[in-house]
């Protein structure tokens, strides 16, 4: 059996490692100075297509972002 005293720190404050690193990165980016910190938050964005398939055809896709429209 394993012993508790093993567990990270993030998987014990009942976090994800996908969210402790998000919030790592958040920290990272935030602390940075000019034009450094302007040039790794634009890196941060993403943009997807999604299409709806019907009848095993795609049918229009979707640009979505995930940061809200300015």
């Amino acid at each position: 059996m394993a012993s508790n005293a093993a567990v990270p720190f993030w998987r014990a404050a009942g976090m994800t490692y996908i969210t402790y690193s998000n919030i790592c990165a958040n920290l990272v980016r935030n602390c940075l100075k000019e034009p450094h910190r302007t040039e790794a938050l634009t890196r941060e964005k993403v943009h997807f297509s999604v299409s709806k398939w019907i009848d095993g055809k795609p049918q229009k896709s979707t640009i979505r972002s995930d940061t809200p429209e300015e």
